[in-house]
């Protein structure tokens, strides 16, 4: 099991000229994760269909309590309420991906999308992009490049270089700590204890852990949202 640690299946496709490469089991798993999210979404909606008069019934009451509990704890430390209600649901959005591509990998023959640094990278640009574009909307083209030589004209290299730090830093704190649980995994189940201590450990990187990391990704994206505004 270890000779084949860290091979990929690796598919090659030609279109012309062009040729293009891909992680086939990645590509799988997150078109899995992506059906489950709509399946979860679509039933839930479908157990939302009843009059507003009538007494909420145990799934409604679930999804208050639920958005509730991600709005205070994913967008209450955004700069403005406008700003937390406009972003909410993509922070979730990017929250509920996270946490089901990491719980992924406790079901057997599955692995968690977020173990790929393609698939990190993607995501922390992606916040990247949303930040640079809220931060323009907020405070206005001029402003937000002025941004780049305050306090002094001979910052902006550095500036640049701390803007563009933040989606890799963003992206490898994920992958480490999920590819490091995996590997981790993968040693002990071949050269110590094959069932009862992979096991717990997969109970505790991928539930536990994973949600942990699921909520700071979120967190930080926040955190870069709000600085991007702000600064």
């Amino acid at each position: 099991m270890l000779e084949h640690l860290g091979q990929k299946l690796i598919a090659h496709v030609s279109i012309g000229s062009f040729s293009f490469s891909f992680d086939l089991i990645t590509i799988i798993m997150t078109w899995v994760v992506i059906a489950l999210l709509v399946a979860l979404a679509l039933f839930l909606r479908r157990s939302l269909r009843q009059d507003t008069q009538e007494k909420p019934n145990r799934v409604q009451a679930f999804l208050d309590i639920l958005i509730d509990l991600l709005q205070k704890q994913l967008t209450s430390s955004f700069a403005s309420e406008r700003l937390a209600r406009e972003l909410f649901p993509f922070i979730s959005a990017l929250f509920l991906f996270v946490l089901c591509s990491n719980w992924l990998s406790i079901i057997p023959y599955m692995e968690s999308p977020t173990k790929d640094l393609n698939v990190t990278i993607s995501l922390a640009l992606l916040v990247f992009v949303m930040s640079q574009v809220f931060a323009i909307r907020m405070k206005g083209g001029m402003r937000y490049l002025r941004g780049f030589v305050e306090p002094y004209a001979f910052m902006l290299p550095l500036n640049v270089v701390g803007e563009l730090a933040r989606p890799v830093s963003h992206a490898f704190r994920l992958f480490g700590n999920i590819f490091g649980g995996s590997i981790l995994i993968t040693v002990v189940s071949v050269k110590f204890a094959p069932v009862i201590v992979p096991a717990g450990l997969n109970i505790y990187y991928g539930l536990f852990s994973g949600g942990v990391q699921a909520f700071v990704f979120a967190i930080l994206a926040v955190a870069y949202i709000n600085v991007a505004v702000e600064s």
